[in-house]
């Protein structure tokens, strides 16, 4: 246990970064723990959604009223989710094109929300109980925080890449997508300009895959080093003379303390990152549009207010 003690506190990072399960013959890896917690995660995204989707949609006609109503607690709590979403994010940004972005939005959402939460169920731990071998090997099939590997935030953000980009050549055309890497500057500028546009278009996709590798890895590396020291606690309690042992047993209180409420805090870093990649996902589409859409889909909305209204009026009349 002493060695494990210091192991932990010597190399914490070592604890939560993704582990090898099966390599070809000259080292390159076939599958890691993070490829099987993505497996999971995208399982888990499925059936969480088409339980929720079965619970929300309307029922019979023979339930009345009711058949209106979501027939679970959880299932509530998810279309409460998608609600918020859709009318406080992607509504007020994407406009008329809200409906056709929320699929893929609402879907890298939630898969990152999956993974980000199933990084703090300690499978690896518990596979490692089980499996001591494992541990000596640093091997395992599922485990730790596949949202923690840049590689893996990388390869979302290079999706998020892939529709800002391709759904701004849709909405400007290819013409007007180009004319947008010179900001509507004079032409003079635009050696100044276009670079930079350019250069912003892919330090977006950068920007989003190191913020969320970053938070992730650092919150749980932050759980470890807590968990090291009420591990030495325990040890000095058990193993210690003295008033060794009172100062192993504050350690280990003070240290399990501050690690449950640090657990907490993950809980809410889980949710916000994944918010966060939605959310600036969608600020970079709804970049690449015709400023005017909004406004002028407001006005025209006003404008068949007032005409169903007028036309009401006259057939009351």
């Amino acid at each position: 246990m002493h060695q494990t003690v210091l192991t932990l506190a010597a190399d914490p990072i070592s604890q939560v970064v993704n582990q090898r399960w099966t390599s070809t013959a000259d080292g390159w890896w076939l599958w890691s723990a993070h490829i099987g917690n993505l497996l999971i995660a995208s399982v888990l995204t499925l059936m969480v959604l088409l339980y929720a989707a079965a619970k929300i949609k309307t029922g019979p006609e023979s339930l009345g009223n009711d058949r209106f109503l979501t027939r679970s607690r959880g299932a509530s709590l998810i279309e409460v989710i998608i609600c918020y979403i859709r009318d406080e994010v992607l509504k007020p940004f994407l406009g008329k094109r809200t409906n056709a972005f929320m699929p893929f939005l609402l879907t890298i959402f939630f898969f990152i929300l999956i993974n980000n939460l199933l990084g703090m169920v300690p499978i690896s731990k518990g596979l490692w109980l089980i499996f001591p071998e494992w541990k000596k090997e640093h091997i395992l099939p599922v485990g730790m925080t596949a949202t923690q590997n840049i590689y893996v935030t990388a390869g979302l953000a290079f999706i998020a890449f892939l529709a800002i980009n391709l759904a701004g050549i849709r909405e400007l055309g290819l013409g007007g997508y180009i004319k947008h890497l010179t900001a509507d500057a004079p032409w003079f500028i635009w050696p100044i300009i276009v670079p930079i546009e350019i250069a912003s278009t892919f330090i977006k996709p950068v920007a989003l895959a190191i913020r969320l590798f970053a938070n992730m890895t650092a919150g749980h590396i932050l759980m470890v080093v807590l968990y090291s020291f009420a591990g030495a606690g325990i040890y000095m309690i058990g193993y210690k003379p003295g008033l060794e042992k009172g100062v192993g047993l504050l350690v280990t209180v003070g240290s399990t303390a501050i690690a449950f409420g640090i657990f907490f805090l993950e809980l809410m870093v889980a949710l916000i990152q994944a918010f966060v990649f939605t959310f600036l996902t969608t600020v970079f589409i709804s970049q690449l549009e015709h400023h005017h859409e909004h406004g002028h889909d407001d006005a025209h909305g006003h404008g068949d207010d007032h005409g169903h209204g007028k036309g009401h009026e006259h057939a009351h009349a």
